[in-house]
């Protein structure tokens, strides 16, 4: 009997927690920024529905219709499909052993935040105090680990802690802990973004945020920035939302979830960028330098810029950082726990295990390669890995699971089932999605990828790097998808769908 969702509300929540993570703080507002300011949103939003939300419902159905986690639900579809399934929980799983590592950081700041222990060089302090990196970069001992970073292992044991026993819980526990920890974040990045308006230079900051630049909407690169943002931002082809939507009951909506969720998830990043620009704006004018001398994005933005910009306000800078940083934490935590539950539940359905085992099993491998990513030259090696994860992996995922389902299985299929239970009912469009926009797209993107990549090695790392945490990571990905597709186990069978 598989576990269901309380009720439908636990679900929505849970699958925007899994949607609203780090990259709508740290890399939405940069991207916009980058790429056109408010003129990007334009793009942004075709990409949404071309093939963010179609995508989206795809994979809901999956989970819902054949009442499984991603390889057991792409089976059910067709056994060949298997693999496709097992490469996005793979994935998952390589992401979930480095994205511990940055709820490590964030604790870590969390308690510094109460005293702003980095004070006004937090780039040092990331990188000496926090990370301990500095011995690997002045050696140029590029991959070599180093021993663990001081003070972040105990860090990164409450993190796993926090993770582990949410999963542990099981589906009802879980639909309890996001009705916080979905939440909380939004509320404190709105109190973020209140405080960032009513500071100095804060409409110079959001002029950067925001002034159109219409030209750029003629580039060809910033219509595949926002298809690339969609596409990662809404925790796509990583397993996630093919897991929750397998504990939907029979009559669940499909296409009205899958609207709430991508739009709660775009404005909340739109939201983040004010929050970041505004006090970006701020800490320009009090270091009397251009609003883009200052603007950074991922890490540099979590960890160096914001908190120095937070040392320099007027009033109760250390209440803003714990907010700060216990936003970053629980981001991070919502997506952490939804990316193991992904592999959990694969891994329950394909060995027909219990879920405590299947917990315990998985957190406890993920902990232990995870070591790398807290180790002094782990930085090095999470940056690596999660750009092939990302940039290869997960395009892979999303083109095959296009293509499989959309042609070899039928995307008409999908969007009758999609049709017999929303309330909001969708035409051909999607098919035309699935099949020729989402693929033609991510095709496009993983060509550009592969182009680049063979020019020169990413950020210059060392060809063991590259092979290793690289293409040798995506040799292993695609072969054991296979391997585990491969492997024969007694299958219980398929209940009728949504069946309690």
């Amino acid at each position: 009997m598989r576990e269901r969702w309380t009720w439908r509300g636990a679900f929505v929540v849970a699958a925007i927690g899994s949607a609203v993570g780090l990259g709508n703080l740290w890399r939405f507002p940069y991207v916009v920024y980058d790429s056109g300011g408010g003129a990007f949103l334009i793009p942004f939003l075709v990409a949404l529905v071309t093939a963010g939300i179609p995508l989206m419902m795809l994979e809901y159905t999956l989970g819902k219709k054949f009442a499984g986690a991603a390889p057991l639900a792409m089976k059910r579809a067709k056994p060949s499909f298997e693999f496709v399934g097992w490469w996005a929980v793979i994935i998952g799983f390589g992401i979930i052993t480095y994205y511990a590592s940055i709820l490590a950081w964030s604790l870590r700041y969390l308690v510094g935040a109460f005293t702003l222990e980095w004070g006004t060089d937090a780039g040092t302090y990331l990188y000496d105090t926090v990370l301990g990196i500095m011995p690997v970069l002045e050696a140029g001992a590029y991959g070599s680990l180093m021993g663990i970073a001081p003070g972040l292992l105990v860090a990164f044991i409450v993190g796993w802690l926090s993770i582990f026993f949410i999963i542990y819980s099981g589906v009802k526990g879980l639909g309890k802990v996001v009705m916080i920890t979905m939440p909380l974040p939004f509320i404190l990045i709105v109190i973020l973004m209140i405080r960032g308006l009513t500071l100095p230079g804060a409409a110079e900051g959001l002029n950067f945020y925001l002034r159109p630049d219409f030209a750029a909407l003629a580039n060809p690169q910033v219509w595949l920035a926002a298809y690339g943002q969609v596409f990662f931002t809404l925790s796509l082809a990583m397993g996630i939302l093919i897991a929750y939507a397998s504990y939907l009951p029979k009559d669940a909506d499909i296409s009205n979830n899958a609207f709430m969720t991508s739009t709660a998830d775009a404005f909340t990043a739109f939201v983040s960028g004010i929050a970041v620009f505004s006090v970006t704006g701020y800490m320009a004018g009090q270091l009397n330098v251009p609003v883009n001398e200052v603007v950074a994005s991922g890490v540099g933005l979590a960890f160096v810029a914001y908190p120095e910009a937070i040392s320099l306000m007027p009033v109760a800078p250390a209440l803003i950082g714990v907010i700060f940083f216990v936003t970053i934490f629980t981001l991070g935590l919502d997506s952490a726990f939804s990316l193991t539950e992904g592999v959990v539940a694969g891994v329950m359905d394909k060995f027909n295990m219990k879920r405590k085992t299947a917990a315990v099993l998985v957190s406890g491998l993920a902990f232990l390669v995870g070591l790398i990513f807290i180790s002094r030259g782990g930085l090095l090696w999470l940056d690596q890995v999660d750009y092939f994860l990302n940039n290869f992996g997960l395009v892979l995922v999303g083109l095959f699971t296009c293509i499989l389902v959309g042609w070899g299985y039928g995307a008409q299929k999908i969007r009758e089932h999609i049709n017999e239970y929303s309330e909001i009912k969708i035409g051909v469009w999607f098919d035309i999605c699935i099949k020729f926009i989402t693929p033609i797209v991510l095709i496009v993107l993983l060509y550009l990828n592969l182009v680049e990549r063979i020019r020169e090695p990413y950020e210059g790392y060392p060809a063991f790097m590259q092979i290793i945490g690289g293409w040798g990571l995506m040799a292993v990905v695609i072969i054991l998808g296979v391997v585990l597709m491969l492997i024969k186990t007694k299958e219980k069978p398929q209940a009728e769908e949504g069946e309690v």
